[in-house]
């Protein structure tokens, strides 16, 4: 089956879809360009269905590369035979590929090559063919006993290890040991003398304390124990090793080894296939099969992780407010910073009503005074150390205050790594570290998205056991879900952020930064065709990147939506074939452009020269100019009073946000600083397959108080109301 075959049977496409996606990507196109302007050519498969494709096929073409690559190899050894090329082309999995290459790869000196430089291979395989039904073996043995050999005992045992190695060689065998050792081996894991000195100093309980003496089937344990048991081993509390019964697998080996009709080396191929199994396999498939638990769990996880990014990056802005930016902290006093509703930074202080300072009189000025000269709607506060506190004196506070004032916790997550950061220092070099925080907290919750791209989204934390994937995917997965929120959105052309325009699709970094410079330089943009005047931003990366960059108030109407150059022709002929002009575009009698004159939509998409899916996108783009997938979702949660995790208690119902999800769960804010956990078990009364079916990052939803710890600062929530 070749590429092209397998990824129609595997993404259940036709085959022109799949040819059509492979062209497109062959020929440099992104993702986001060909979700949105290639409809016709896919059968209008979305992002995420396009990113997965080209994950699979670039694994697939690398598996290609690599089959080619050891039918090389084999040949020059050779050994390649007809039957040993059907087995590559036939290989489905690395694994599987690596297995069939093992026995041809060259090797380190091991016991088994000692063996045959002291010329011990003839006779491995007599004891191998197990054709001597009678005799001595001491007979056998003796034409090899030399100096390097002196008795039977060692030349046994060179034949032995010659033998176990090609029983660890064979594919076959291997494929049968790692699936029976999946679906019936269990995970074992125990404390270390680390976590047993950690005890006698007092620290009686860690985050690994349940796996101190734990055990489950390997082909049962959920991801997040996977990650979590992961990082246990590497921090060195934890042993961890994967038991199966040996037994069965012997008794496999051995019926394929040694024939009916025993001869008198037969014990010897049964003592070299335990040693195959004990010494040289069961390591090797522990190792195997623990990697692909680890990988299938940090896959799992990090579509969690892609997934709540993609609804914090959503989440509405909230737009035309005046915010105060509150940075808690207890020392070092909370900064603010008040920004207009533009992004603009009015001004900034730093006031200090948390312990140990306790200002709370001085600070109620401060933030009187600026509540009244900038007419401020909204306080944004960190969520981070001394957020409760500073939660409630902004609570009492707003109390006191003639102007109607809300506020929201907002994740502060990363906030610290942008201030720190080049990009901050250059975005803000009058203000220090923390000042820089209080602005990006109100920027957070003005406009979501156009803050949080400024950070690498690793920092942004709505994951879990981030810092234990695999790095490499991780930022390719964060960065195509940042990719396709920017560009499902757009951007204005005109007050974009080098940021947020290296995620448009076509747009690097160096790209971004000339179009600022080219904007600073020569006045904003009034046409998209401009942007091919920007340094290095060439006809392949206009194509890309003009239809999700917006001019509002430019000389072309068009140029606002998201309708692509390449279709202003056929925008035009529509708006002709209407009877509708560019002026008409947005208002009231556009509306019912739907209602086309009794015309059919496969009739009108071929006047105008276009597809069906480009024809609908065209119509939506023109009847809602500038429009913004986020003005569609629920407003963010808004607050005016304030309680203590001491104030709850079991059976109160109460509505939170929706902060984080993981496999097992979501933790929800409910106003008390400590966020609640709401087991995957508690979500619903139905099976919940997928914790991503059930609730997404930004939710409002109501939850029920199961239990309270606040010593452990642990909250027990249920959705099952």
């Amino acid at each position: 089956m070749n590429i092209s075959q397998q990824l129609e049977k595997e993404f259940n496409l036709k085959q022109w879809q799949v040819d059509n996606v492979i062209s497109l990507i062959d020929s440099g196109n992104t993702i986001p360009f060909i979700a949105r302007y290639r409809k016709e050519a896919t059968g209008s498969l979305d992002d995420i269905t396009l990113r997965a494709f080209h994950e699979r096929y670039t694994y697939l073409c690398g598996l290609k590369e690599r089959k080619e690559e050891i039918i090389r190899l084999i040949d020059e050894q050779g050994k390649l035979t007809e039957e040993l090329v059907q087995q590559i082309n036939a290989a489905e999995k690395m694994s599987e590929l690596e297995d069939i290459y093992r026995p041809y790869r060259p090797k380190k000196r091991t016991r088994a090559t000692i063996a045959k430089e002291r010329g011990l291979e003839p006779l491995a395989i007599i004891v191998k063919e197990q054709n001597l039904k009678s005799g001595d073996i001491d007979e056998i043995c003796n034409p090899f006993i030399t100096d390097e050999v002196p008795d039977t005992k060692s030349a046994l045992a060179g034949a032995m290890d010659i033998i176990a190695e090609e029983i660890s060689d064979n594919a076959d065998f291997r494929k049968f040991i790692r699936n029976y050792t999946f679906r019936n081996g269990v995970i074992v894991t125990s404390s270390t003398d680390k976590k047993l000195a950690d005890n006698e100093k007092g620290h009686s309980e860690t985050v690994y304390e349940m796996y101190a003496d734990f055990s489950e089937p390997v082909a049962k344990i959920a991801n997040h124990r996977v990650l979590a048991i992961d990082r246990g081993e590497r921090e060195e509390y934890l042993r961890v090793k994967i038991t199966a019964e040996e037994q069965p697998i012997l008794d496999y080996l051995n019926r394929n080894l040694v024939p009916k009709n025993r001869s008198i080396t037969s014990e010897y191929v049964e003592l070299a296939a335990q040693d195959a199994y004990n010494r040289l396999i069961k390591p090797s498939v522990e190792r195997e099969i623990r990697n692909e638990k680890t990988i299938i769990a940090q896959e799992g996880a990090i579509k969690v992780f892609s997934a709540n990014l993609s609804k914090l990056l959503l989440q509405p802005p909230v737009r035309d407010k005046v915010v105060l930016g509150f940075d808690p902290a207890y020392r070092t006093g909370c900064k603010l910073a008040v920004v207009d509703g533009t992004g603009a930074v009015l001004d900034t202080a730093v006031i200090y009503p948390t312990p140990p300072n306790n200002k709370v009189e001085e600070a109620e000025i401060k933030v009187t005074s600026f509540v009244r000269k900038y007419d401020i709607d909204l306080v944004a506060i960190g969520n981070g150390t001394a957020s409760k506190e500073s939660e409630m004196f902004i609570s009492d506070l707003i109390g006191k205050l003639d102007r109607q004032v809300k506020y929201a916790i907002v994740n502060e997550a990363g906030a610290s790594v942008y201030s720190a950061s080049p990009l901050g220092a250059e975005e803000f070099p009058e203000y220090d570290v923390s000042l820089r925080s209080a602005v990006s907290i109100a920027r957070r919750l003005q406009d979501p998205l156009a803050e949080l791209v400024k950070i690498d989204p690793k920092s942004i934390g709505v994951g879990q056991y981030q810092h234990d994937m695999n790095q490499k995917k991780l930022a390719e997965n964060l960065g195509g879900v940042v990719e396709d929120c920017v560009n499902s959105v757009g951007v204005d052309l005109n007050t974009a952020s080098p940021s947020l325009l290296s995620y448009i699709a076509g747009i690097n970094k160096t790209v971004a930064t000339n179009i600022v410079k080219y904007r600073e330089q020569t006045g904003k943009f009034t046409k998209r065709s401009e942007l091919k005047k920007v340094p290095k931003l060439g006809s392949k990366a206009f194509e890309q990147c003009a239809g999700f960059l917006r001019i509002p108030g430019g000389g072309d109407v068009l140029d606002n939506t998201s309708v692509h150059p390449e279709s202003y022709g056929a925008a035009k002929k529509l708006l002709e074939l209407t009877g509708k002009k560019l002026s008409d575009i947005g208002t009231k009698e556009f509306a019912t452009l739907n209602e086309i004159n009794g015309l059919a939509a496969a009739e009108l998409a071929e006047k105008c020269g276009i597809g069906v899916p480009t024809l609908c996108d065209i119509i939506d783009a023109l009847q809602r100019p500038g429009r913004d997938p986020r003005d569609e979702l629920p407003e963010a949660q808004l607050s005016e009073g304030v309680m203590n995790m001491e104030d709850l208690r079991p059976g109160q119902v109460l509505t939170g946000t929706v902060r984080n999800v993981a496999d097992f769960g979501a933790f929800v804010d409910i106003g008390v600083h400590q966020d609640g956990l709401v087991h995957i078990s508690q979500i619903s009364d139905k099976f919940v397959r997928s914790i991503l079916d059930a609730v997404s990052v930004g939710d409002i939803v109501k939850v029920k108080v199961l239990d309270v710890d606040p010593v452990k600062k642990r909250i027990s929530l249920t959705m099952k109301l």
